[in-house]
Formats: C-alpha cells, sequence, structure tokens
C-alpha cells in the first residue's frame, strides 16, 4: 500500500516537475512574442512595415513578380550594367560551378583559396591601380573586416555622418577615437582634423555614392584636407565600381583624382555581376596585414567559385569596352531629364540612384503599390532606413534599360504624382 502510494506521489511530482519545466521553457518565449508583437504594431501604425515582393524569375531589366500578371520593368535593383544575367557571366559561374565545385567548405587560410581567387585580386588591384586585393564574401564583412584590425586607441577615425551601416557597424568594433563630421561639409571635417591632431594615424572614411541620397562625396577636397593634415582617406566605391566614371573606375575617376584614396572597399554584389562578395584594395602591407589579422577574412568561408568567376567575367567586359558605362549615364540623364520636367523633386545629380521625394512613409509605400500596379516594379523607402519625413521612392536606372522602358517609367510616376497629389 505504501508503495503504491510512494508510486502515486512520484509520478505526481514528476508530472508537475514536467509541466513547471514546460511553463518554465515557453514563459520567455511568450514574453519574446509580445515584445515582438508591439514592435510590430508599432511599425504597421508608423506605415513603416517593409514587405518583400517574391521575384519569380532571374534579375533583369524586365521581370515577373509573385501575384502580379505580366512582365513588370525592374527600377529598383543595383543591377547598374544589366550583368547579372548575361551570358557570358552566367556561363563563367557555370564553368566554375563543373571545374572548382559549389564552395570550398573552408576559409582562406587552412584550404580554401584557389588559383581563382588569386586571379580576380590581381584584376581588381590592376582595375583600381593598386598594391593588392583582399576578397570578402561581402562589402558588409570588408567593412567589418578593417577597422578593428587597422586601427588603436591612439588613432582616430572621422566618419561622414551619412555613411553605410555596414561603416558605422564597422568603426562600433575599432578601438580609436570615433568621430563624425557633417555630411559633406568640409569645415566640420577640417575641425575634426585639427581636434584630432595629436593622434597617430587619422583615417578619413566616406561613401564614394550615397545610397540613399544619390549624391557623390566631394572627394578632391577631402583628398586635399588629407594630404594638409597627413591623413589616410578610405573611401566604399559600393555605388560607383564598374559604372561611374568613363571607364567605371568609380568615384575618382568621375572627379579626376584617380589614386588619391588610400584605401579603396567595394562590392561584386551590385555592378558587377550582383551575387556576392566584397573587397578591400590597397598598399600591399595593409593587404598583408588583413589576411593575418582581419575577423570576417580569418573565419568566413571562401567566397564560392561560380561567384568568383561571374566576378571576374564582368572585369574582362567591362575592361574591354566602356559602352555599358555610357549607357547608364545616358539613360539616367534621360530619366532624371523627364522627372524634373514634371515637377518631381528628385536628389542627387547625375547618378543612376534618384531618390523621388515624398517625404511621408505611407505615401511612399501607396506610390509604390500604384506604381506596380502600372508595370513598374519599385520600392518605397521610410525610417529607419531613411530619415523620418524623408520618404521617398529610390529609383536605380540601368544599360539594361531600352529608352522606351526609361520613358515607360516616367510616364507612369507622372500618372500615380498626379492621382496621389505629389505633382
Amino acid at each position: 500500500m505504501l508503495t503504491q502510494r510512494m508510486s502515486r506521489f512520484l509520478q505526481g511530482g514528476l508530472l508537475i516537475s514536467r509541466t513547471a519545466a514546460r511553463h518554465q521553457s515557453t514563459a520567455p518565449v511568450a514574453v519574446l512574442g509580445n515584445a515582438m508583437n508591439e514592435v510590430m504594431e508599432a511599425i504597421h501604425e508608423a506605415g513603416t512595415y517593409k514587405p518583400e515582393r517574391v521575384i519569380t524569375t532571374r534579375q533583369a531589366a524586365d521581370i515577373r513578380v509573385e501575384g502580379s500578371s505580366g512582365k513588370i520593368l525592374n527600377f529598383c535593383a543595383n543591377n547598374y550594367l544589366g550583368l547579372s544575367s548575361h551570358p557570358e557571366v552566367v556561363d563563367a559561374a557555370k564553368k566554375a560551378l563543373d571545374d572548382y565545385g559549389a564552395g570550398l567548405s573552408s576559409v582562406r587560410f587552412i584550404c580554401g583559396t584557389q588559383d581563382i581567387h588569386k586571379e580576380l585580386e590581381d584584376k581588381i588591384s590592376r582595375f583600381h591601380g593598386r598594391d593588392d586585393t583582399i576578397l570578402y564574401a561581402s562589402c558588409f564583412d570588408a567593412n567589418a573586416g578593417i577597422f578593428e584590425a587597422l586601427l588603436t586607441p591612439d588613432d582616430a577615425v572621422i566618419s561622414d555622418e551619412l555613411n553605410h551601416a555596414s561603416i558605422i557597424d564597422g568603426i562600433r568594433l575599432c578601438k580609436a577615437q570615433r568621430m563624425r563630421y557633417k555630411h559633406m561639409n568640409m569645415e566640420d571635417l577640417e575641425a575634426k582634423l585639427e581636434e584630432s591632431k595629436n593622434c597617430r594615424m587619422r583615417l578619413i572614411v566616406t561613401d564614394g555614392v550615397f545610397s540613399m541620397d544619390g549624391d557623390i562625396a566631394p572627394l578632391r577636397e577631402i583628398c586635399d584636407l588629407a594630404d594638409k593634415y597627413n591623413s589616410l582617406v578610405f573611401i566604399d566605391e559600393c555605388h560607383a565600381t564598374g559604372f561611374l566614371g568613363e571607364t567605371g573606375r568609380g568615384t575618382e575617376e568621375h572627379l579626376g583624382i584617380d589614386g588619391r584614396c588610400h584605401i579603396i572597399n567595394s562590392t561584386l554584389g551590385k555592378a558587377l555581376g550582383g551575387a556576392a562578395g566584397g573587397y578591400t584594395s590597397g598598399p600591399q602591407g595593409l593587404i598583408d596585414m588583413l589576411r593575418q589579422k582581419s575577423r570576417p577574412y580569418l573565419f568566413s568561408n571562401s567566397l564560392p567559385p561560380p561567384v568568383v568567376a561571374s566576378a571576374s567575367k564582368v572585369f574582362d567586359i567591362i575592361m574591354r569596352d566602356n559602352s555599358l558605362v555610357s549607357k547608364v549615364a545616358s539613360n539616367t540623364k534621360r530619366f532624371r531629364d523627364h522627372m524634373a520636367g514634371a515637377g518631381f523633386t528628385v536628389w542627387g545629380k547625375t547618378h543612376p540612384i534618384c531618390p523621388i521625394m515624398l517625404g511621408e512613409a505611407s505615401l511612399a509605400g501607396k506610390f509604390a503599390e500604384e506604381m506596380l500596379a502600372r508595370g513598374i516594379y519599385v520600392i518605397g523607402f521610410s525610417y529607419p532606413v531613411v530619415p523620418k519625413g524623408l520618404a521617398r521612392i529610390r529609383v536605380q536606372i540601368s544599360a539594361a534599360h531600352t529608352e522606351k522602358e526609361i520613358d515607360q517609367c516616367a510616364e507612369a510616376f507622372i500618372d500615380v504624382g498626379k492621382q496621389l497629389g505629389v505633382i
């Protein structure tokens, strides 16, 4: 009898323990769920929710979008040269897949370096006129990997206040004195350089092209200040490499100051094939050091062979012929002229990033939906991607667009702009 009672007691205790454990394990999940529900409700109420449209075709000037009938003209990709689906680029990736496999299953210094990695690094170095180049899985990783490895507590990093999020996050990792100067304000930059004059080394950091506004950094003036104050210049060229400048060499070439920046970071994931990958290009000593100390390089798998091969083929294409560079420039001028003539506020000047300023987040979202209904794929940008009150449609022009498609996009903007009372 006692044994039966004890058995029932123990079983009951076990059941209670299991129930308590179940409550303990689900309670934090419930707290998390409630917290996330509050966050999502606030996002929806603010009109800043960002739905993800599903594309059912390859990236191109015209695509198909799940839920829409027929082909849609794509005006919001970073595919500036239209090469992400170019036959030569795709064939190069296929051949690399056959010859080198899908991936290395390793980091570079263990057993993850193939001859094609070294060939691409050499090609990029020659393209930029630098000593050497180091590849990363993305430019986000390149930006995360340089500042901590390069700068010490005795140094200062002076960054434009509107630099890309990856630069901001990368700088947070370093122990240098961190300073921000007002956007493209050379007086404020000089004040920061003067303030940091006792530091061992000073690094000025700027985007070449600011991706949300489409404006181009005053690089000549920045380099002049760097010379005056014996400082280094770092430039992020993600929205310039391959298509800005007469031969696509980027912001330096565009402004006629080739070779004045000390360090170039950029991406293979936009104009240069659009797959993935980033890099740092610069002095030999810097690149050698990054191979030994840069954490995203040391602890991330090597760039997959098909990605390496496709990017390498893009460099071949643009180095033998600059017609695509000229095409994206003429397309950009055509679109900007249309929009300015219709009365839209378009930020930037000559860059294929064309921000159509609308102000309110809900208006930008509604505008984008109306454009999709007219066969034009664009996205509304709002806080926290851009500051509150500065919501916009960021149009991106490609060399793959025809003049007819440029005109069709502008006409749709004018139609929706009148409907929504923007113009």
